[in-house]
């Protein structure tokens, strides 16, 4: 495993048996990836640099690490005659077209520097697979979200920064006016899916999600219901590059044997059940 830890922590994974993990603390655009992926199977590509905000931000940063360190991590696994890279791409690879649900074979339309960080590395993977007959897969996430997830950063996703808010009787900041909806989807369907993709015969760009979606309001309501709480929103302005609905089409990777075990409620429960024990 190599992670530099600018979004992770390695006390998120102490819970595991670590000892039969090899760790690399260093970044995939400066470790040298083809002695880590030495006489690999597969490669789960993660690492990335989050966050539309950020992207927008510093949209320097986030192409170095998203689309130089994928095309490392391409590389090094072409070299080392890996079997398959399964990477996180992103559902913003869709943009804002109104069209619901969103299904692989649609255009892209990335709004924001992240966005096209993503669909550069879903190029680069198809290209891979064409010119050196390396199978990729490229995941698109929606989403995703469960315990571990930091809520202090400004760059945080939006359920655990709400959850921690409720947990704290402070209202929820939401950006925009809550009418906005995603298909969140829980973190062990992900997990699921990335070892679907490893054993079976996928290739190409699939959705993973769970085919629901929900608003933001909506989102903060259940909230308060499973806490017992009546906590209501902060509204403030739109943030940009966001994009307004988002729903997954998921039949493609229904297809190949992914369900979605985990629903929005059923994901929630867990996650809110760790924050609480921490706020204990």
């Amino acid at each position: 495993m190599v992670d530099d830890e600018s979004t992770g922590n390695i006390k998120n994974i102490e819970h595991l048996d670590i000892e039969n993990i090899d760790v690399v603390f260093d970044s995939i655009t400066k470790t040298d990836l083809n002695t880590i992926f030495e006489n690999t199977d597969y490669v789960i590509h993660q690492a990335a640099l989050p966050s539309v905000p950020r992207s927008v931000k510093d949209p320097l940063s986030s192409n170095h690490v998203n689309v130089t360190g994928t095309l490392k991590v391409l590389i090094a696994a072409r070299d080392c005659n890996v079997k398959k890279v399964v990477w996180a791409s992103s559902s913003s690879a869709y943009g804002d077209t109104p069209t619901l649900p969103k299904v692989e074979d649609m255009p892209v339309n990335p709004k924001s520097p992240y966005a096209i960080t993503k669909v550069t590395g879903e190029f680069y993977s198809k290209t891979f697979s064409e010119l050196y007959d390396l199978p990729t897969v490229s995941l698109r996430y929606f989403n995703v979200f469960g315990p571990r997830q930091n809520p202090k950063s400004q760059y945080a996703a939006v359920i655990p920064k709400f959850i921690s808010a409720i947990i704290k009787d402070q209202n929820p900041v939401v950006f925009g006016d809550g009418t906005q909806s995603r298909d969140f989807t829980f973190v062990s369907n992900v997990v699921n899916a990335n070892i679907l993709a490893c054993e079976s015969s996928m290739n190409g760009v699939y959705n993973v999600a769970c085919g629901k979606r929900i608003t933001i309001n909506q989102l903060i309501e259940l909230i308060n219901e499973i806490l017992g709480k009546n906590i209501s929103p902060q509204y403030t302005s739109p943030r940009p590059g966001d994009v307004k609905h988002s729903l997954a089409d998921i039949s493609k990777i229904s297809n190949s044997g992914y369900k979605c075990e985990y629903n929005l409620r059923e994901g929630l429960e867990k996650t809110i059940s760790y924050f609480s024990n921490l706020a204990k």
